[in-house]
């Protein structure tokens, strides 16, 4: 071990009693940080029987859902081999497992497999990701068993990726992005990461110029390629538009949806700002409020008590009467996993850690659905996405809540314009697709 890992090596092992301690403080509120935890520390439930994993890490929702497409594939192609998902988040583990569970409901009849405890679907496996120590990735490593390790997007755990170079476990990077801010700061810690990426690590980058950064950091050219961003390839299913259908019926038969998605502090006052105009010329319109976390379902509640709007939670309306869920004037979605089936419903969407300097969330998800779409100018977390779909006329841009209130006006006034909006999101969507074949490519070749 080098002098620069065994450093943060030391500052992690010294980091963990209180991130201990904070994952036991939430667990008091939020059972979910304490189920499975024993795999954060390389522990739980060794895979059943002797067949070597697909190990497929995604580290929140976000991830999740980018992989879906992925693990759709890679059951369809490789039925014998177990498939081990892990994340770093209660939301993306839940996620995950919902994901694991409609693929086996999806495969009714096939071979049963996984983790005893951990196990979600037909030979799929979730569990926490380990925290990045040696003895955590090796005990890891020991139960999940790895032909190869797929990170979802940029995780690049020093650890992790020195821990597999040494067990001989390829690691491929899917659909890889780097930002320069993020390239700046790992260059000043590249004897980190350099062994590893010498010798197990292969990238397939969303675009040339996050090829170009993976590159400066000492990637060497014959494990470098761009592949594209594979959440262009996540196609929406049936069952996706079925249950949009079902939602619109129940809540919006006769009135217009739209949705302010993966909100943070501040997006819900301009959300409901924009409702609350956009109500002056359409009084039964139906605004579903959806907070990117769980902790702040009930901070947005108070929120919602104070606006004056009838309002109603969906995770209290399964007993609601049909007269109430059409009264409603906001929905708060306080659940995880659901938001998509919402945007299916929608007339309009907005995504939201834009209008504040989050990043923004995934675009894809409404675009791929031919939702109108709006969002903020903070981009950064998937800058490309932003500018090809802007660039295609697919993505409405604003600055400020008083420029969303308008847009949310326009676009639900006018019929020509969310049109647009739509056609061009379809086809834009539609053009880039292709990413998920270049990995499966890639990950043959690693399995080989």
């Amino acid at each position: 071990m080098n002098l620069s890992r065994a450093l943060y090596s030391l500052l992690a092992a010294l980091a963990l009693p209180g991130l201990s301690l904070l994952i036991l403080w939430r667990g008091l509120s939020d059972r979910a940080y304490l189920s499975g935890w024993a795999a954060r520390f390389g522990r739980g439930p060794a895979l059943a029987g002797n067949a070597r994993s697909i190990w497929l890490h995604a580290v929140s929702v976000g991830e999740v859902q980018a992989a879906g497409a992925l693990l759709e594939a890679l059951r369809a192609q490789y039925p014998a081999l177990p498939l081990v998902i892990t994340c770093a988040t209660p939301a993306g583990r839940e996620r995950a497992r919902a994901l694991a569970q409609a693929l086996c409901r999806s495969r009714a009849g096939a071979d049963t497999g996984g983790g005893a405890n951990e196990s979600a679907g037909a030979g799929v496996d979730v569990r926490y990701a380990p925290y990045d120590l040696g003895p955590c990735v090796r005990g890891a490593l020991r139960r999940v068993r790895p032909a190869v390790l797929v990170i979802m997007e940029t995780e690049l755990w020093p650890n992790l990726l020195n821990e597999c170079a040494r067990a001989g476990v390829p690691v491929l990077i899917a659909s890889a992005r780097l930002s320069e801010r993020s390239l700046g700061r790992l260059k000043r810690f590249s004897g980190l990461l350099q062994p590893a990426l010498r010798t197990a690590v292969t990238v397939a980058a969303q675009t040339p110029a996050d090829a170009q950064r993976f590159a400066a950091l000492g990637l060497a050219p014959d494990r470098l390629s761009v592949c594209g961003n594979i959440k262009f390839d996540r196609t929406p299913g049936a069952g996706l538009r079925t249950a949009g259908a079902a939602l619109r019926a129940r809540y919006a038969p006769a009135r217009l949806l739209w949705v302010a998605g993966s909100t943070h502090q501040g997006e819900e006052q301009a959300a409901l700002g924009a409702h609350l105009a956009l109500r002056n010329s359409r009084a039964d319109a139906l605004l579903v409020l959806a907070p990117r976390h769980r902790p702040r379902f009930d901070e947005v509640a108070v929120l919602l008590e104070r606006s004056g709007l009838r309002w109603m939670r969906y995770s209290a309306v399964a007993s609601a009467s049909t007269e109430a869920c059409h009264a409603a004037a906001v929905l708060l979605l306080d659940t995880i996993g659901d938001l998509e089936n919402f945007y299916a419903a929608a007339d309009l969407a907005f995504v939201g850690g834009s209008l504040v300097p989050i990043g923004g969330h995934n675009l894809l998800e409404p675009a791929a659905l031919g939702v109108p779409t709006i969002t903020g100018p903070y981009q950064s977390a998937a800058p490309q996405v932003a500018q090809e779909l802007s660039a295609q006329g697919a993505l409405k841009i604003v600055a400020t809540p008083a420029e969303l209130s308008s847009a949310v006006t326009l676009l639900l006034s006018d019929a020509a314009a969310p049109r647009a909006l739509s056609t061009a999101a379809l086809a834009t969507v539609a053009a880039n697709r292709g990413a998920l074949q270049r990995l499966l490519g890639l990950i043959r070749e690693q399995l080989a």
